[in-house]
């Protein structure tokens, strides 16, 4: 029989358990949305419908609506999703089925940039297959641009 050294032993865990922590943080998340009753389906909670907000009770199960892909995810921190109810939070914690392994809520404050904060740099198409990016977008000084994302495009 084959003895290893203690030493690598040792050495064996410290990698393996490392190895774990790092897929935990490489697989964290970030979702936002409304912390809705999980009974809702998603159609519900978009038509904002009653069932989706009535408080009912420390039994009913919350869930987080993502308005953006329309998605109801089940959350597992029943007792921190409660104090943000009917609120708009970001949820960060680890995807697992639809479910999120919730790591941190908070409530969301805050949508898109601050009054001239400058966007990141991009570059896309248009509708009319025309190259845009932060440079063609620029208007004249003085001038205030409006973008509008709507939930059903």
């Amino acid at each position: 029989m084959v003895r290893l050294p203690i030493s690598f032993l040792a050495g064996m865990l410290v990698l393996a358990s490392s190895a774990v922590a790092w897929q935990d943080k490489v697989n964290t998340k970030s979702w936002s949305g409304v912390i809705i009753n999980a009974g809702c389906t998603a159609d519900e909670a978009f038509a904002e419908s009653d069932k989706c907000f009535e408080r009912r009770g420390s039994r009913e199960r919350l869930g987080l609506y993502d308005d953006t892909i329309r998605q109801v995810y089940d959350l597992d921190v029943q007792e921190q999703a409660g104090h943000y109810f009917g609120e708009s939070v970001t949820v960060e914690g680890t995807l697992h089925g639809n479910a999120i392994q919730v790591s941190t809520t908070r409530k969301l404050t805050s949508i898109g940039l601050e009054p001239r904060q400058t966007a990141p740099a991009f570059s896309l198409r248009d509708q009319f297959g025309q190259v845009q990016d932060l440079k063609t977008l620029k208007a004249p000084k003085g001038t205030v641009l409006l973008f509008f994302r709507s939930a059903d495009w």
